[in-house]
């Protein structure tokens, strides 16, 4: 109960941090957006430490969102980096204490060459606050930590303070949901399983398949061909009558010890699991999983073959891999 006791308190002096600074929002964020929205460029963050590990989920953040940003280590930048900054950007230099030497020797060099910058400081009247040309206090009452030095309560209010930020300049600039799926094009499955199963399906061409009363060496080719891992196969009104896996193959090589001589319909497994492609891809899966296959033949209200669906064509391929 002890471990929860400190959990709790952990969590309402991180309440209390985020009401705060909650509290003093005000023309220096609203004038931290007027700047980035003017910009032409990016949003170049810079922060040292925890700070500098807030920045660069700040910086993920604003560019998923549709404000351009990247990530500069302060040291980094003072070794050569600093070229990738140009007049077109902006600076948002993260610092609770505002009196960190290589944040403030940057902002001092990009202010020089005319690069706006966005100070979050738990200080506003510190050297980078003076710097600034909008100053978004961070400032929490106390940290987390029970000696109120680790960076834990401050971190969290910089984290939510850059999160609104982001939302704040989305918004501004009308950025949709299109836009989001755009930014994100291999960490779409929710929207994926909303499709149906005729978006994502391979047709034509792209389906393995063969008839009944093929010869098995002469079915082989086809299935190697396609990669898929197995072979439909019709009848000869094209309605799909069984399924040929590299699990049939194995298993057929240890029943006759070859496949000479053998047609496609004493290895298949008959009548195999299908679905009709105007059902959702999230049904597709949903079949898959409880059946555990990874492959599912498309056929229409009169069970003739329309197309072949895989796993990774519903997850995204590339997401995973199989081990045999």
């Amino acid at each position: 109960m002890e471990v929860l006791e400190i959990a709790r308190r952990v969590l309402r002096i991180e309440r209390e941090g985020l009401l705060a600074v909650e509290a003093k929002l005000g023309e220096g964020f609203s004038r931290a957006v007027e700047l980035v929205l003017a910009s032409r460029g990016r949003v170049v963050v810079t922060g040292l430490g925890k700070s500098g590990l807030v920045g660069r989920k700040i910086a993920a953040t604003l560019s998923s969102t549709g404000t351009p940003s990247f990530f500069l280590h302060p040291a980094e930048a003072l070794h050569g980096d600093l070229g990738m900054v140009t007049g077109e950007d902006v600076l948002l230099a993260i610092s609770n204490s505002g009196r960190t030497e290589e944040v403030n020797l940057i902002a001092q060099i990009l202010k020089r060459r005319g690069v706006p910058v966005i100070a979050f400081t738990g200080r506003p009247d510190s050297p980078l606050a003076a710097l600034a040309d909008a100053v978004v206090d961070i400032g929490v009452p106390r940290e987390a930590c029970p000696y109120d030095l680790a960076p834990t309560a401050s971190t969290t209010a910089t984290l939510a303070l850059g999160d609104a930020l982001a939302v704040a300049l989305a918004e501004a600039r009308g950025f949709s949901p299109e836009d989001f799926r755009r930014n994100h094009p291999a960490g779409s499955l929710g929207e994926r399983l909303k499709v149906r199963v005729a978006e994502i399906m391979l047709t034509g061409e792209r389906i393995p398949l063969t008839r009944l009363g093929t010869l098995m060496t002469e079915a082989l080719p086809e299935m190697d061909r396609k990669r898929l891992g197995c072979i439909l196969v019709l009848d000869e009104r094209d309605r799909l009558r069984g399924i040929i896996t590299d699990g049939d193959l194995r298993r057929a090589l240890v029943r006759h010890g070859g496949l000479t001589g053998l047609r496609v319909e004493e290895i298949m497994t008959p009548e195999p699991k299908r679905i009709e492609a105007h059902r959702l891809a999230s049904e597709a899966l949903d079949l898959m999983e409880r059946h555990l296959i990874t492959v599912l033949p498309v056929v229409d209200a009169d069970e003739r073959l329309v197309g072949i669906l895989h796993l990774h064509d519903i997850l995204g391929k590339g997401q995973f891999k199989f081990t045999v």
